[in-house]
């Protein structure tokens, strides 16, 4: 079973995160869910959704709203030092934050790991392994994209939600779906939500 830790902040965009989370879960994925004081708010803005403080909380919460799947879910409180994905001998296959602040991006950009967020984003780019960031910011600043520049070259995907249009969304949902198949795709998870290219 892959391990995927998905990371939720305080950036807009939670359809993103709240669509990738239901995603890995129905494809067989173990994810490890952890996320900032600001995407509850964020969440509770932009979904009416209420992400609990407690972690257990979450999962029966997260459960309830996603129903029946085949993946794993173990949330984390963001300051979990414990938690397996704080260290580089148990990182996961991937780390995914979605949706990622530009303060977060800047933080691990600068190697700052004073959360579990940004720890395990750390663990991923030493250990080598898939670190996807989705940046929801316009326009990006000269400091945004020289983070932007960095982590690239440390190993980071820098992926901006940005959806195409080639093949005639309907709906919010259908863009919402272009940008999370994307991610799936660089993390190797098979999905069906978009009609491919050709």
């Amino acid at each position: 079973m892959k391990t995927i830790t998905l990371a939720l902040t305080g950036a807009s965009g939670m359809p993103y995160g709240m669509r990738l989370l239901q995603c890995l879960l129905q494809s067989g994925v173990r994810v490890q869910l952890v996320y900032s004081q600001a995407a509850q708010i964020v969440a509770k803005q932009e979904m009416d959704f209420v992400l609990p403080a407690r972690p257990q909380d979450a999962e029966k919460i997260l459960r309830e709203r996603f129903g029946a799947f085949s993946g794993e879910l173990k949330v984390y409180g963001r300051d979990d030092w414990f938690a397996p994905m704080a260290s580089g001998s148990n990182p996961g296959d991937a780390m995914v934050i979605c949706p990622c602040t530009m303060g977060t991006l800047g933080k691990i950009a600068a190697g700052i790991s004073d959360d579990l967020i940004c720890r395990a984003a750390d663990v991923m780019l030493k250990e080598k392994r898939t670190l996807i960031l989705v940046p929801r910011e316009m326009p990006f600043s000269a400091i945004h994209l020289e983070n932007m520049l960095k982590l690239s070259h440390a190993g980071a995907v820098i992926m901006p939600p940005n959806p195409g249009f080639y093949y005639h969304p309907q709906s919010v949902q259908e863009l919402v779906d272009f940008v999370v198949a994307r991610v799936l795709d660089h993390l190797g998870v098979p999905q069906s939500l978009t009609k491919r290219w050709g």
